[in-house]
């Protein structure tokens, strides 16, 4: 991990982390205008307990930088337009004590309040959301490392699957043979089996003939016997 300090220095790695803006919440509550987007010079002061003029001091020498992440100064019927809104957001109470400016505002958005604190030298608050940053990239650095293993020993496994695989596959080949077999064995039993069925069927049908043919013998017998007695 590069020290805190390495944000001062490099603006390749300050663009890096400027979408972590939750960082600043995690050190200290930053207090928004009622617009929920916006904080002054003070409030950004306040933010890192510094002064003002060091806070208008950074932005003097990094202007260009912070107007890219959300900085802006309002001037004129921008201005007045802005006072408008404010006032209508705070309520009618309330906007007595709102503070306007007379000639110009500057305002920033979180995004430009994180950028400040990758550029803010003196405030131990600036200092600990650096930070805090650069240990969050590195924990974040040590899941992947975490997960490229698991993701190693999950493939390693499965080649160990793959082996296993390979090597059942003569074993299964001659159970399947061994199945087909059995299958043919069976369904010859079955016909052996629907032809005894068969057989079973007519000899039923015989024996029924045969025992109707024992009852009309039975009953001339029994007719004769009458027939003599009559006699």
């Amino acid at each position: 991990m590069p020290p805190e300090g390495a944000l001062l220095e490099s603006h390749t790695l300050r663009v890096e982390h400027l979408g972590r803006v939750d960082a600043l919440d995690k050190i200290k509550a930053l207090v928004m205008l009622p617009d929920g987007i916006h904080v002054r010079t003070e409030d950004v002061a306040r933010y890192f307990e510094v002064s003002t003029d060091a806070v208008r001091q950074l932005t003097a020498r990094h202007r260009a930088e912070l107007v890219e992440n959300g900085m802006r100064v309002l001037r004129g019927a921008d201005l007045r337009l802005y006072h408008s809104d404010m006032v209508s957001l705070w309520g009618a109470e309330a906007a007595k004590s709102y503070p306007q400016a007379a000639t110009q505002l500057t305002l920033y958005t979180r995004r430009a309040v994180l950028n400040i604190a990758m550029l803010l030298r003196d405030s131990d608050i600036a200092r600990c959301v650096r930070t805090y940053l650069l240990d969050a990239e590195d924990e974040l650095r040590t899941g992947y490392t975490n997960l490229d293993r698991r993701v190693t020993d999950v493939e390693a496994c499965l080649g160990g699957v793959g082996v296993a695989l390979q090597e059942l596959g003569p074993v299964l080949s001659r159970m399947s043979y061994r199945l087909d077999s059995l299958d043919r064995r069976l369904d010859a039993t079955n016909q052996v089996v629907g032809a005894i069925s068969n057989r079973l069927c007519q000899m039923s049908e015989d024996i029924n003939r045969v025992d109707a043919r024992v009852d009309d013998v039975v009953h001339q017998l029994r007719d004769l016997r009458r027939s003599r007695k009559r006699r």
